[in-house]
């Protein structure tokens, strides 16, 4: 029992050393994860679309 109340003290003085992104940079952070992720979206949706449509065309020989 002793060694997972040292795991908990350890962690809580680990976690006073951490330096905390401010609200703004979290917000700023997050919309550029958002704004990424729906380009990559839009990007391999392309490419599925071009690929779907050269397999129906080969398919359809």
């Amino acid at each position: 029992m002793s060694k997972i109340t040292d795991y908990f003290k350890e962690t809580r003085t680990e976690l006073k050393h951490v330096v905390w992104p401010s609200r703004s940079q979290t917000i700023y952070y997050t919309l550029i994860v958002i704004v990424l992720s729906v380009l990559v979206a839009y990007y391999l949706g392309i490419f599925d679309f071009i690929f779907s449509k050269g397999l129906e065309k080969i398919i359809s020989f």
